[in-house]
């Protein structure tokens, strides 16, 4: 893994050309990218390239037991990652993707990857950025985290993922402020129900105005069951936490 690392501003349009063949080039030869997203900044590796993503896990400092989410360029290649999508499902993404929402799907038993301990899974996300879309639509399906070392907050500017995987990466491309600077809410379609397993950019009350036609909702903690009677819940008052 490279320790010389290029910066590259994307203010014009040549500036933006640039970054893009630098990202494309970086990443085709097996490197990390620090990459500008809508929601924080991202550290990618070609998803297909099973070394490149045990150096996206390394320069992290997490194990393969939390593999990243990949990231695509359009929602046709939705079928080619995942199988066993929900209708559900389907309507999330038609309309919030590009956008901050990431959904774990059963994956193709095919796919010929290695992207951790994801017991066939994969989480899947369309980032709102033209400049990291045109890098996806050249080199394919990223493997994508977080710009930050584990338990350190997420990189909203180049400059925080400068100093946390500076010596990591090939190429930070600085895209100045994070637009949105809050991780993707990311749900299973894994079930027969959508679960939430982070909140994050887009609210559930979003996503549960779109699930309503397919009479589904996203439940939090807390919320009563209604597969569940009133006969069924437990006496609050005896039943306390154990």
């Amino acid at each position: 893994m490279s320790t010389v690392t290029e910066r590259y501003p994307i203010a014009t349009e040549d500036e933006q050309t640039k970054a893009v063949d630098a990202a494309v080039a970086a990443l085709q030869a097996g490197e990390l990218v620090v990459v500008p997203t809508d929601t924080v900044y991202g550290v990618a590796a070609d998803a297909f390239d099973k070394g490149a993503v045990a150096g996206l896990l390394a320069a992290k400092g997490r194990g393969r037991s939390m593999p990243p989410p990949v990231l695509i360029s359009n929602v046709a290649t939705l079928d080619a990652l995942a199988t066993r999508i929900p209708d559900w499902a389907r309507t999330l993404v038609e309309e919030l993707w590009p956008g901050g929402l990431t959904v774990v799907f059963h994956q193709q038993p095919s796919l010929q990857w290695d992207l951790g301990e994801a017991r066939q899974t994969v989480a899947v996300r369309i980032p709102d950025s033209d400049i990291l879309r045109r890098i996806i639509d050249r080199v394919g399906p990223l493997a994508t985290s977080s710009a930050n070392r584990t338990t350190m907050p997420a990189a909203t500017n180049a400059d925080q993922a400068d100093e946390m995987l500076g010596k990591m990466v090939k190429a930070i491309i600085d895209g100045g402020e994070s637009p949105v600077g809050e991780a993707s809410t990311i749900i299973s379609a894994t079930g027969d129900e959508p679960k939430v397993l982070r909140e994050g950019a887009i609210s559930i009350d979003r996503i549960n105005e779109l699930l309503a036609k397919h009479d589904v909702a996203i439940r939090r903690p807390g919320d009563p069951d209604p597969a569940v009677t009133d006969t069924d819940m437990p006496d609050t008052d005896a039943d306390t936490e154990a």
